[in-house]
């Protein structure tokens, strides 16, 4: 969401009786990005895999259009004024107003933006709008206003969770050999890839899980895993001594065979119940990696990373030619990743967005609850004067800049290994 300045509102009356036209610069933006656009169209034919990069931005560029979406439903179902709706930001490329509203695209596609009248005191605004401002309008009108964004990000993410588990499927593995590690126990057995290991011992192996539980069970000792052979189905048993390996500074014993991997779905109704119970804990482990971030050891994780002194590459935030990195990498690994990388993308911004710091949607919410509290103790209309609070944002778009920028030289010198 974004206030007018006195210049800007001017400028949208004049646009009223005046249609929208595309200045030199605008003409100059249009012809670029229409280079650029081939440009793209052309390597997405002569590599695929950038195709499916490229879908990836596009959906995130998608999502972000949707947080704004939120916001300008909610504002005029509360009768608000909303006077632009623009995907991208810089010079207009092209335009068409319906009613009080004009709805483009501007030359930069990374995001967009609603705007409506009066979103504090210190707008200036028409006398004859003042009813139709945000100030204006009651508690809960401003509330959904606000939180409109986000709640989009956390209805996006809830559908590519339903689609994971239903369609895609979770990430799991069979008790059947996939792999058998050079100069292993395995090797020199007569283990096959493709043997489907039923028991150990005797002891039936229903899950791979159970089977490197029962082999550091047993340390060294001698076992005896029956398998059914992949092809011929027969049943043998295959005799082997596990081999002591360093994990974490111990020694584990280990066979030297790897599990085969495979996407496990839900049923519809199995999907549903497990979004509605797995979103909590996602938004909660989000909340504490965000808190992470801007915690004392998370600031000076950052440093550590910036200066080259290694650092937990997790613990930190992507810029949008990291995030480009990362999508491809995703575009690689299938669908799952793509999905989940979304998945984490809308959580993320949804929570973030939700801070009780302006510029940020959660600053709006913190205000807009301030002034309901105030007003109901005092008996009177209470409005916050957000002159005072400009020292406040200043700093917070400060700290915004500075992480993206420290962000942007990370993902280029250090970048987030695959």
């Amino acid at each position: 969401m974004k206030s007018p300045t006195p210049e800007e509102l001017a400028e949208s009356e004049r646009a009223v009786v005046e249609p929208p036209q595309a200045t030199a610069s605008g003409r100059q933006a249009a012809l670029t990005a229409l280079l650029l656009l081939i440009g793209v169209v052309v390597l997405a034919f002569a590599r695929p895999r950038l195709a499916g990069t490229i879908g990836v931005l596009a959906a995130i560029i998608a999502m972000i259009m949707l947080h704004e979406l939120g916001h300008f439903v909610m504002a005029k179902r509360a009768g608000m004024k909303v006077t632009e709706f623009f995907l991208g930001f810089g010079p207009r490329l092209w335009s068409f107003r319906r009613g009080e509203t004009e709805y483009g695209v501007k030359a930069i596609p990374a995001g967009g933006y609603v705007r409506i009248i009066g979103m504090s005191n210190m707008d200036v605004v028409d006398p004859a709008d003042e009813e139709r401002t945000y100030r204006a309008k009651p508690y809960r009108d401003r509330l959904g206003v606000a939180v409109a964004g986000s709640t989009m990000h956390f209805l996006i993410a809830g559908v590519l969770l339903f689609i994971v588990l239903a369609g895609v499927g979770l990430p799991s593995v069979r008790p059947v050999v996939d792999q058998i590690v050079a100069d292993s126990p395995a090797q020199h057995s007569d283990f096959r890839v493709g043997d489907r290991i039923v028991a150990v011992n005797d002891v039936p192996m229903r899950e791979w899980e159970d089977i490197p539980k029962y082999v550091q069970a047993h340390g060294e000792s001698q076992l005896v895993f029956t398998v059914i052979r992949k092809g011929t189905g027969q049943r043998l048993e295959v005799s082997l001594k596990p081999k002591p390996v360093q994990v974490d500074g111990k020694d584990v014993p280990r066979v030297g065979i790897g599990p085969q991997q495979y996407y496990r779905t839900k049923s519809i109704p199995a999907a549903v119940g497990a979004t509605f119970t797995n979103m909590p804990r996602f938004m909660w482990e989000t909340v504490k990696a965000l808190g992470g971030i801007f915690s004392p050891n998370g600031i000076e994780n950052y440093g550590h990373l910036i200066q080259g002194k290694g650092g937990n590459q997790n613990n930190r935030l992507l810029s949008p030619y990291g995030a480009a990195q990362v999508a491809s990498k995703a575009v690689a690994d299938g669908w799952y990743s793509v999905l989940m990388f979304l998945f984490a993308i809308n959580v993320f911004v949804g929570i973030f967005n939700m801070v009780p710091l302006l510029p940020l949607d959660g600053g709006h919410v913190a205000i807009a609850t301030y002034e309901k509290i105030a007003s109901t103790i005092k008996g009177r209309r209470v409005q916050v004067d957000v002159q005072k609070l400009m020292p406040l944002t200043a700093a917070v778009l400060m700290v915004l800049v500075f992480m993206g920028l420290t962000a942007l030289y990370l993902d280029i010198f250090n970048p987030v290994k695959p």
